[in-house]
C-alpha cells in the first residue's frame, strides 16, 4: 500500500473535494398553462440544479415524468473532451429506462429542463437537437416545455413538433 492510500483501491488523487455550495438563483414563475404535475417537474429540476450546479461541469438539470407517474432526473455531465459530455435529458431518459420493467416501452409524459443564466435566474430551456431526437424516439407525444425566443414565454410543445421533418424509425 502506498503512502496516502486508504486501502480502497483509490489512491491519494481519488480523494473527493468538498461539495460546491448550492447556487442561489431566482426561480422560473410557473406559467398559467402549466399543470400542477408539470409545475412539480419545474420545481424538482430547479432544486436539483441549485444543489449540484458547477460552472463548466453541471449546468443543466432535467426532470421528466413517465406514464407510471414516476419522476426521474438527470444532470448535464461535462467531460474534458466535448464529445464525452452527456446532456441532462439523456441522463434522465436513461435513468427512467433503467427504472422501467424490461418488457414495457418507456413512455415519457412531460419534460422540463433548466439552466441558470448569468443574471442569476433559472431559465427553462429547449433540448438540443440530439435530445429532441431521443425524447421523440421514445415518446413522440411527450410534452416538452421550452422558452420562446421572441417573448421569453414558457410554453409546452409536443416532442415530435420540435423536429417537424423527423424520420420515423420502427424499433
Amino acid at each position: 500500500m502506498s503512502a496516502g492510500d486508504t486501502g480502497t483501491g483509490a489512491g491519494p488523487r481519488a480523494r473527493t473535494r468538498a461539495p460546491a455550495p448550492a447556487v442561489s438563483a431566482a426561480s422560473v414563475a410557473v406559467p398559467p398553462s402549466m399543470s400542477g404535475a408539470d409545475a412539480e417537474l419545474l420545481a424538482v429540476a430547479q432544486e436539483v440544479l441549485g444543489r449540484v450546479w458547477r460552472d463548466g461541469r453541471h449546468e443543466v438539470a432535467t426532470a421528466l415524468r413517465t406514464a407510471d407517474g414516476a419522476v426521474h432526473t438527470g444532470v448535464h455531465v461535462e467531460g474534458s473532451c466535448r464529445r464525452s459530455s452527456v446532456c441532462a435529458e439523456g441522463v434522465a431518459l436513461g435513468t427512467a429506462r433503467g427504472a422501467y420493467p424490461g418488457g414495457e416501452p418507456l413512455t415519457v409524459i412531460s419534460v422540463v429542463s433548466v439552466q441558470i443564466k448569468p443574471a442569476g435566474r433559472f431559465r427553462v430551456i429547449a433540448p438540443c437537437g440530439v435530445c429532441r431526437e431521443l425524447i421523440s424516439d421514445y415518446s413522440p407525444d411527450a410534452t416538452v416545455w421550452v422558452t420562446t425566443p421572441d417573448d421569453d414565454e414558457v410554453v409546452p410543445m409536443r416532442a415530435l413538433d420540435l423536429l417537424p421533418e423527423k424520420s420515423r424509425r420502427a424499433w
